[in-house]
């Protein structure tokens, strides 16, 4: 008899890995092969969320004026030093050479101007109030399994309309295909749906946009470019439906009815190759070896 007496979390980066390989996903969380590796470009990111959220913080518990003594630079230095440091310890190596801290700290700097030359674009005070940031969402989902996210900032106008922000840090900010790619912008849909879940709010009053912040910009055009990215992808009630389902699927194919992970099935590979560029697995032809399902 299987006794699963502490469920077991999910996650949308769970979702995501099983979607781009099932045997990826088997490895990692089944198996318990994965390193956990992470790279210049998560750490980046985490440093900037922290900037960001904190900048946004004071702005809108204090003022704008305050916010905007805060010194990003050296916010962002620090909390760059703190997660290379961090992250480095846990995989046992450099995460990022020298150069590449210096490039990545240099490509924040000018996100950092840009914003707060053009913040309010982006948030404005008059008429929004901030509801939290990092909010955690804890949400029982299928078989004895519990989803588990944080919501990056979360702003209500004087209507009651609420919005929730994800932030992503991009080389180069998101074209078309990226804006249509379901393992992007489901998360945020998920975030809409579980929210008004646990806070019981209708959908209808709950609006989803990314922040996209990008490191690099086009050289030698004629059209003027902008460091930061806004995209509302589609939230209505059809495609929370589709996600939630997708989500449902992933979990309802790996983990067994009391909330263990499924063990009595086949993990097939992805047949794209370029998903496996920087795959751990990839490189060890003992554990994985390629794309093609045998």
């Amino acid at each position: 008899m299987e006794i699963n007496d502490r469920k077991k979390t999910v996650s949308f980066s769970q979702a995501t890995m099983y979607g781009d390989c099932q045997y990826k996903w088997y490895l990692t969380y089944v198996k318990k092969l994965g390193s956990g590796d992470s790279n210049v470009h998560m750490v980046f990111g985490n440093a900037m969320h922290v900037v960001l959220q904190n900048y946004l913080e004071v702005m809108y518990k204090e003022s704008t004026k305050v916010a905007d003594t805060l010194d990003l630079h050296q916010m962002l230095h620090d909390e760059l030093s703190k997660e290379f440091i961090e992250t480095s310890k846990s995989m046992g190596k450099h995460v990022a050479s020298k150069d590449e801290l210096v490039e990545f700290y240099m490509d924040g700097v000018a996100i950092l101007e840009f914003f707060k030359k053009h913040r309010a674009d982006y948030f404005n005070k008059k008429g929004f109030e901030l509801i939290g940031i990092e909010i955690p969402l804890r949400i029982d989902t299928p078989r004895n399994t519990v989803f588990q996210g944080y919501i990056d900032i979360a702003i209500k106008d004087i209507s009651g309309k609420i919005k929730i922000i994800d932030f992503k840090t991009s080389t180069m900010g998101w074209r078309d295909y990226q804006k249509k790619d379901d393992n992007k912008t489901s998360q945020i849909v998920l975030y809409k749906k579980f929210y008004a879940d646990k806070f019981g709010i209708s959908i209808d009053l709950i609006d989803v946009e990314f922040i996209i912040l990008k490191r690099k910009l086009y050289e030698n055009v004629d059209f003027p470019q902008k460091r930061i990215q806004r995209f509302t992808p589609a939230s209505g009630k059809q495609t929370i439906n589709q996600t939630v389902q997708k989500l449902n699927e992933f979990i309802n194919a790996c983990f067994t009815e009391s909330g263990l992970y499924n063990d009595d099935r086949k993990y097939l590979k992805t047949d794209e190759e370029k998903k496996c560029k920087y795959c751990e697995y990839y490189k060890d032809s003992a554990v994985c070896g390629g794309p093609k399902n045998i």
